[in-house]
């Protein structure tokens, strides 16, 4: 871990080069700028101008369960961004580590006076630049990190358990130290506020950080977190294994009329009939009605493949009973294409990652011999750490933290349950109101981290900083649907366990006619 009394030595230094607010050095001067376990390898002065990726992601994995998350929900990729100072630099906080940050940082007047730090997504290995545009478009200082190595999945793990722990929580922590001392060697003085905004990877990295460092940031955007990661990979081991049994698999026609079967009983009633769900624990679908009772058809489940239905749902659980991890929730089946014949002979490297090169550190090892009962308590004993479960978040709270989490019902790649579990679990070791610093929001409709059928666009950041800035809480928060360039559909998102109820009147597609409610 990094000396603090060395980077306040050094950030003090400083400060006699820059001691007015906005009055920042050159770019170029942060090159020659000396900070602990801390390379500064390259400044660039970025000119105002399109936003152009510097290394666009690579193509999505064939067997991956879900696309990569998009930008962050609720902001469009920039078309054009202001003059930055661009800084990359290389953090090793262990004689193991080669952690990558970049640090953005917007000239001058351009300047917010805040820092916000954005997530990656599934094993990272990449630094988010279409989110570090969006935030630095926005005003903000920002950063990211690879956390600590390169390409998307586990294989830096085998022989690295440094790396490990710098992909589990040190990189984010040691990058959020450096950023802060980057831009107050570059503005002098420090971001009067520090926020943090990430999904799925990135909503787990904001919870750990509540957790683990709660004086790192004043409020947190976690979206579809992946905060249980060793639980959520075993329940995708588990279940890939199994559809992969001969006639487990369900084909993707059958799999498009169960989600209309659902529909069909559950949509209507749920108060509007609009192609999802408002609320599937309100949703009494039985999976037997779907059992075929005679021969086999397009419209029909064999018993092994509503077996495997079953297990999408979840939830999984060991030989003891005890659950393991959820499942998935109604109303989406007809994305559930990990349990298709379409999705390959193995399960995803993303899910074998935590099991093959983090727990057993063999390359070569047999996915087939994966078991609920050893591997899961295995890997919670020697990894644990890199799950971000811990209920009490009490330090965060008293220091005036601020933390809205949120997920789409139709998450395939992430069990919406899991947010609603680590939910429960803070309500159940805090007390039940909590809700003056700490919400969540159910997205009705929304795939992992976006898109889906529902209003799946919304500004969580702008509803954070109101409830951090000016103390105004989000009771709602509105969302959209476009379809081919324009808003189609409004709707307000509620904090849970509220949900939007139609009032009776006016267009299903207008915001304005729903009410977030308790039922």
């Amino acid at each position: 871990m990094m000396n603090r009394g060395l980077l306040t030595f050094a950030i003090a230094a400083l400060a006699p080069l820059s001691s007015v607010a906005f009055a920042q050095r050159s770019c170029e001067d942060l090159q020659s700028l000396k900070l602990p376990d801390t390379t500064i390898t390259k400044v660039i002065s970025m000119p105002a101008g399109p936003f152009v990726n510097p290394a666009p992601p690579p193509a999505p994995q064939p067997d991956a369960i879900d696309p990569p998350p998009p930008a962050p929900t609720g902001r469009q990729t920039p078309q054009m961004l202001p003059a930055f100072c661009r800084v990359l630099a290389t953090l090793k906080p262990s004689a193991d580590s080669d952690i990558k940050i970049e640090v953005w940082l917007p000239l001058g007047a351009a300047w917010n006076g805040k820092y916000e730090a954005v997530g990656g997504g599934g094993w990272a290995g990449v630094i988010s630049y279409p989110a570090l545009a969006n935030a630095v478009q926005e005003g903000y200082a920002t950063s990211c990190t690879d956390t600590g190595h390169e390409g998307g999945n586990a294989k830096f793990a085998v022989g690295h358990p440094e790396k490990i722990v710098d992909f589990a929580y040190r990189a984010v922590h040691e990058m959020t130290i450096k950023s802060k001392a980057i831009l107050t060697a570059y503005y002098g003085r420090g971001p009067r506020l520090s926020y943090w905004n990430g999904c799925s990877t990135g909503g787990r990295q904001g919870l750990m950080e509540a957790q683990r460092y709660p004086e790192d940031f004043d409020a947190i955007v976690a979206g579809a977190p992946a905060n249980f990661q060793t639980h959520l990979h075993a329940f995708d081991m588990d279940l890939q294994s199994a559809v992969r049994q001969p006639g487990a698999a369900v084909p993707a026609a059958k799999l498009a009329a169960l989600g209309k079967a659902v529909l069909d009983v559950c949509d209507g009633p749920d108060g509007v009939k609009d192609g999802f769900l408002n609320d599937p624990h309100k949703c009494k679908f039985d999976y037997n009605s779907l059992l075929c009772k005679g021969a086999e058809s397009a419209n029909c489940l064999t018993p092994a493949q509503l077996d495997s239905v079953k297990k999408a749902h979840g939830p999984a659980k060991n030989a003891k009973g005890e659950i393991v991890y959820p499942g998935y929730a109604l109303g989406g089946e007809s994305t559930w294409r990990v349990i298709s014949a379409a999705n390959g002979p193995a399960p995803t490297a993303l899910s074998q990652g935590t099991y093959r090169e983090v727990l057993h550190q063999d390359p070569n090892w047999d996915w087939k011999s994966f078991s609920l009962d050893k591997d899961v308590p295995a890997v919670d004993e020697k990894y644990g750490y890199i799950n971000a479960v811990n209920p009490d978040l009490s330090a965060f709270k008293a220091r005036g933290g601020k933390l809205i989490m949120y997920h789409g019902w139709n998450d395939v790649g992430i069990s919406p349950e899991n947010s609603i579990n680590y939910h429960a679990s803070v309500l159940n070791k805090m007390g039940a109101k909590q809700d003056d610093w700490y919400r969540l929001f159910m997205v009705p409709g929304m795939a992992h981290c976006g898109n889906g059928p529902g209003a799946n666009q919304f500004n969580m950041m702008g509803a954070l900083e109101r409830w951090k800035e000016a103390n105004v809480a989000p009771d709602q928060i509105l969302a959209s649907h476009v379809a081919n360039n324009k808003v189609d559909m409004t709707r307000p998102l509620c904090p849970y366990p509220q949900v939007a109820v139609y009032r009776g009147a006016g267009s299903t597609n207008d915001a304005a006619n729903f009410a977030c409610k308790a039922q």
